[in-house]
């Protein structure tokens, strides 16, 4: 999907300045180490826990940054954007932080409990298309007839709000072989890159994404923007289509990039409950399901897993349970 003219990739100074914008807005996590994972994986194994972040996602770091910059007529004239989740909860937070009015547009069919607290920020929502991308499209509409400032998935500093996480992974824990990341949009891996290249150049950092929504995937591979079939049951990670902003930066970057079965995924959840006391929505369990599928490489190794959410049902927990 083509995203705004003109972006430009965010630098570590950048990535550096938003953590100063968002300091006291969002929560440092924890990088925590758990020996039942590494013994499972025969390995070193750490998750940074995003799914402990203030909404439940990393993705309230790239809001929070992105209306610290804003103009105050932006602000007056209100924000609007599309999501199926976790990027709406975040644009609703930071609007709100900044006394801003936000629409978001969701996919009809979306996450319930994620619909629900966008509402209880005070965000108006309104459901339109059975994908995103038609949500997105719809919401780009909205915006120019009605002056609201649109809020992309892929803006520079939404992507330099996210990178904040990496920043804390690296100055928490040295010598890292290998940081897992889940891919939707490509804000966070996009950001691990960017991050992990000028700090600490020999870790290898992997993409993930749902083999039943391959889009970014593609994309990487082949430099076409196509559009793919989608099914997959992590909301997170699900795009008909890559995005050239974060795609472009990660061809350049990225080493690696897998895809992961639903049914890995589910047994990801089962295997953060079980090793960690911990819930992790579907998208954020993308890297551990990897991970797992890549267990003969990592032997020995140190490994993080960014657990980027976790904002699951009890109805999508009973069936990764189940």
């Amino acid at each position: 999907m083509t995203d705004a003219p003109g972006l430009k990739e965010p630098t570590l100074d950048d990535i550096h300045r938003a953590r100063a914008a968002i300091e006291g807005h969002v929560l440092r996590t924890p990088l925590r180490h758990y020996p039942v994972l590494s013994e499972q994986l025969d390995a070193d194994v750490w998750v940074k826990h995003e799914n402990f972040q203030l909404l439940g996602s990393f993705k309230v770091r790239g809001g929070i940054n992105l209306v610290a910059q804003t103009t105050q007529d932006e602000r007056d004239r209100g924000f609007i954007t599309a999501s199926s989740g976790n990027h709406g909860q975040s644009v609703s937070y930071a609007a709100r932080s900044f006394g801003a009015a936000c629409t978001v547009v969701l996919p009809e069919g979306a996450n319930p409990a994620k619909a629900g607290a966008i509402a209880a920020l005070g965000a108006k929502v309104i459901y339109h298309g059975d994908v995103f991308d038609k949500s997105l499209k719809h919401a780009e509409k909205l915006a120019e007839k009605d002056g609201m400032r649109f809020v992309h998935v892929t803006e520079p500093s939404l992507v330099a709000g996210v990178a904040t996480y990496s920043v804390e992974v690296h100055e928490d824990l040295a010598d890292i072989d290998f940081i897992f990341v889940p891919v939707g949009a490509g804000s966070g891996a996009t950001g691990a890159c960017i991050v992990t290249d000028a700090v600490s150049p020999s870790t290898h950092v992997v993409a993930v994404q749902a083999a039943r929504a391959p889009a970014a995937f593609h994309a990487w591979q082949t430099g076409r923007f196509e559009t793919y079939p989608m099914s997959t049951v992590a909301e997170g990670l699900a795009t008909e289509y890559a995005y050239t902003f974060t795609i472009g930066i990660l061809r350049d970057r990225l080493k690696e990039f897998v895809l992961v079965d639903d049914s890995d995924i589910n047994s990801a959840i089962k295997h953060y409950v079980d090793a960690t006391r911990t819930l992790v929505e579907h998208a954020g369990a993308a890297s551990l399901a990897a991970a797992i599928n890549m267990k003969d490489r990592l032997k020995g190794k140190r490994v993080v897993l960014i657990a980027s959410g976790g904002n699951v049902t009890t109805d999508q927990l009973k069936a990764a349970l189940a």
